[in-house]
């Protein structure tokens, strides 16, 4: 009985260092993009894309380049915008977005809550949507 009691003791203890450890653990902020809709266009060799995408406060997108254009606009928010090359830009909700085909840039939710982003794209068809630069 008593090596029972021994064992359930040391297997909650075992629990309990568990639970706190994953407690102090935060998951990194998020971001998502999610296509609303894909069409060919009249435009030879594009396809339109259109995408809603959602940071959570801190989250970035990372570095990456879209093989066409992207129109975008700011739903909800503040985006900080990084182009390379140029300095960082602050957007907010109403704002609009421009990124020519194959330049570089990050976006970064730099406000306290979600930012939503509303974006089409005018792409060559067989490429990704985005493609992560390091």
């Amino acid at each position: 009985m008593r090596t029972r009691m021994l064992v359930l003791a040391a297997a909650m203890i075992a629990a309990a260092v568990t639970t706190g450890v994953h407690a102090g653990q935060t998951a990194p902020p998020t971001f998502t993009r999610t296509v609303l809709q894909d069409q060919d266009i009249s435009a030879k060799d594009r396809h339109g894309v259109m995408s809603r995408s959602e940071f959570m406060p801190g989250a970035s997108s990372g570095r990456h380049f879209h093989p066409g254009e992207e129109f975008g606009y700011v739903l909800e928010g503040t985006l900080e915008l990084t182009v390379d090359g140029k300095p960082p830009q602050r957007l907010k909700a109403g704002d609009v977005i421009y990124m020519p085909a194959g330049t570089i840039h990050d976006a970064r939710n730099v406000g306290p809550g979600t930012l939503k982003v509303l974006s089409t794209y005018v792409l060559e068809k067989g490429k990704p949507l985005a493609t992560a630069v390091k």
